[in-house]
């Protein structure tokens, strides 16, 4: 099956992409805004910082695109920052505007526990298409989502945070299924075999 994966600069696209052909994808790598419109299956890889994930999203006309390709019926799995950007909005350095794909917000953690987050963590799944049960998946974050509507899986650090959500076709993923192990691959492979 082929996979479009979003050449974006704010992100570790060399990791994903291993380890998306690893689990069986037919691998697309490109920027090209024309493309990514077109594609039926998206990977929205992410690191770092929402707001220059979402300033380039933006400058390049990429956000346009994932919306019509979406909206066109495309299946689209956000990764780690690639999942914030699927909100409505992130408070990360003020308030910025996300895709708008999910609702919610995306807020720092609060609480005793160091920020960022980085290291493994148990995952608590809903029975889905992806993954169902409860395993451990990598994560390096200082912001999450919690509680919204299209949470499909949770996990806790310092108070319960939302680590998957689905709406349709549309996935998102907090932690990083490329440093995941086989957990992680069996993610991507559930992803890239799904219709």
């Amino acid at each position: 099956m082929q996979v479009t994966l979003i050449d974006s600069p704010v992100a570790n696209v060399a990791n994903i992409a291993r380890a998306l052909r690893e689990a069986g994808a037919d691998l697309r790598v490109t920027a090209d805004a024309a493309v990514i419109a077109s594609a039926q299956k998206i990977v929205l890889p992410g690191v770092g910082s929402f707001v220059a994930a979402m300033t380039w999203l933006r400058a390049t006309r990429i956000d346009d695109a994932v919306r019509l390709a979406t909206s066109r019926g495309a299946s689209l799995l956000g990764v780690c920052v690639g999942h914030q950007l699927l909100f409505d909005v992130s408070h990360e350095l003020g308030t910025t505007p996300g895709l708008g794909l999910i609702r919610g917000e995306v807020r720092k953690f609060e609480g005793p526990l160091p920020v960022p987050q980085i290291g493994w963590n148990r995952v608590r799944f809903s029975k889905n298409p992806l993954f169902e049960g409860s395993e451990a998946f990598y994560f390096v974050n200082s912001y999450a989502a919690a509680n919204v509507d299209s949470e499909i899986a949770q996990a806790d650090y310092g108070g319960s945070f939302t680590a998957a959500v689905q709406k349709e076709k549309v996935f998102g993923v907090q932690f990083h299924p490329e440093k995941s192990s086989g957990a992680g691959l069996r993610l991507l492979r559930n992803f890239v075999q799904w219709t």
